[in-house]
């Protein structure tokens, strides 16, 4: 205590009860990604109500339905940057509490967006409006809880703990699908485009109130030193530390198109290439992902034993070279197409289960979540939210045989500069 009192050092004190720390981050985590994908899987019922119906095409509704998705990927890195501000400013734990509120207030406002026939233009923009809140909402907390996480975390655990980024992400996924499938499976296609649609982003809101008090109980991981020194203004990360912010743009660049291909592209890339029936692509990437998420706490904790960059190379020269013989093994096979899911899965968990820690002992803890959250949000929305589109287009050219290698050279180009980091697994976090 009088060292901190006096400013001898700069750690923050030890974090108490980490087991609550590791739930706060998680929960509101899986929440925020659970309303963001439930919008994914309830596309084509949203594109019904809240978009005129075109005569001459009837994809025109579900196309816009997705250009809004879109709008909320490019949200994200005003979000990391504006929440990842707040987090540096104000605190971990209080940028976590206004990214679950509005998380929880954009979800019900999805749930509660009026039809077409009844408002008129005025349903797609409040559509839109909740989508720009939820994309902001997810951006900023990538920031926040990526350095919370990771702050948090004991001596040699930051990997263990990082890795809970993407089991609560995994998990939010998981229950978004399996949330709509029931809603699906046991209501009428009358009820379901009346009301039905509108249930999981309710829940959503609900959840968004859990994970709010859950949140409020958590301790701040800021340090006492940090909290008293002057404010960091809202671009210092970019201006001063303008290498750094590069660097988390190299270390996400293939780690981010590889996570977007594998955990959300891949059944729709089966589907369109290798003709496999729509329920086996599901549910193959259904098996696959709860997979995956079982795989991120082992993930962090080889890292903590054998280092960093050894995983990001795992990751990197493995997707490199498996990329175009996993993609062009497909067959109209649910066994192989598992297959090829799960071994993407096992290599993917070298870059997933450490992204938090590795981009949080780039930066400095002063501007720490704001310098994560901007160079991190913007590079998964220029790779990782264009991915399907990507994969897409080349279809519709008849290029379909060029994406494989699209993931293959991003990932080399990241490994190039996995190859280039300091090790830092077995540094203390400077606080």
């Amino acid at each position: 205590m009088v060292a901190i009192m006096t400013g001898m050092h700069t750690e923050a004190p030890p974090v108490r009860r980490p087991v609550r720390q590791l739930l706060a981050a998680s929960v509101g985590n899986a929440v925020e990604w659970y309303d963001w994908y439930a919008y994914t899987f309830l596309a084509t019922y949203i594109a019904d109500q809240v978009f005129p119906q075109g005569a001459e095409n009837s994809l025109v509704p579900l196309l816009s339905t997705f250009a809004v998705f879109a709008v909320g990927f490019f949200m994200r890195p005003v979000g990391g940057l504006v929440m990842g501000a707040i987090a540096d400013r104000r605190g971990r734990r209080a940028a976590l509490t206004v990214t679950i509120l509005l998380m929880g207030g954009s979800s019900l406002l999805v749930g509660l967006t009026p039809t077409y026939a009844a408002a008129g233009v005025l349903a797609p923009v409040v559509l839109v409006v909740a989508r720009l809140l939820q994309g902001l909402s997810v951006g900023g907390e990538f920031a926040a809880s990526t350095t919370f996480l990771v702050e948090s975390a004991g001596p040699g655990r930051r990997g263990l703990f990082s890795s809970f980024q993407y089991v609560s992400t995994t998990a939010g996924q998981l229950v978004a699908s399996g949330v709509a499938t029931v809603l699906v499976d046991t209501l009428s296609e009358e009820r379901m485009n009346g009301w039905g649609w509108r249930v999981p982003f309710v829940v959503g809101a609900v959840l968004s109130l859990v994970g709010f008090w859950i949140r409020r109980g958590a301790a701040e991981t800021r340090s006492a030193e940090q909290r008293k020194g002057p404010r960091p203004g809202l671009f210092e990360a970019l201006r001063r530390h303008p290498r750094e912010s590069l660097l988390i743009c190299g270390i996400t660049a293939g780690g981010t198109l590889a996570y977007y291909t594998w955990t959300s592209y891949l059944p729709t890339y089966a589907e369109l290439n290798v003709g496999v029936e729509k329920s086996d692509a599901l549910l193959a990437g259904t098996i696959s992902l709860a997979f995956f998420g079982l795989l991120q706490p082992l993930g962090g904790l080889l890292s903590d034993r054998f280092g960093r960059r050894p995983s990001l190379l795992f990751f990197g020269v493995g997707f490199a070279l498996l990329s175009v013989p996993l993609l062009h093994a497909l067959r109209d096979s649910f066994a192989v197409l598992l297959l090829v899911s799960c071994a993407g899965m096992i290599l993917l968990t070298g870059f997933t289960s450490i992204s938090a820690a590795v981009n949080a002992e780039v930066f400095p803890p002063r501007v720490r979540a704001a310098g994560i959250g901007f160079p991190y949000s913007l590079t998964v929305a220029l790779f990782g939210g264009t991915a399907p589109y990507v994969g897409t287009l080349l279809k519709d050219l008849g290029h379909s045989g060029l994406f494989p290698w699209y993931v293959a050279v991003l990932c080399l180009l990241s490994s190039l500069v996995y190859l280039r980091l300091p090790e830092t697994a077995h540094r203390e976090l400077e606080r």
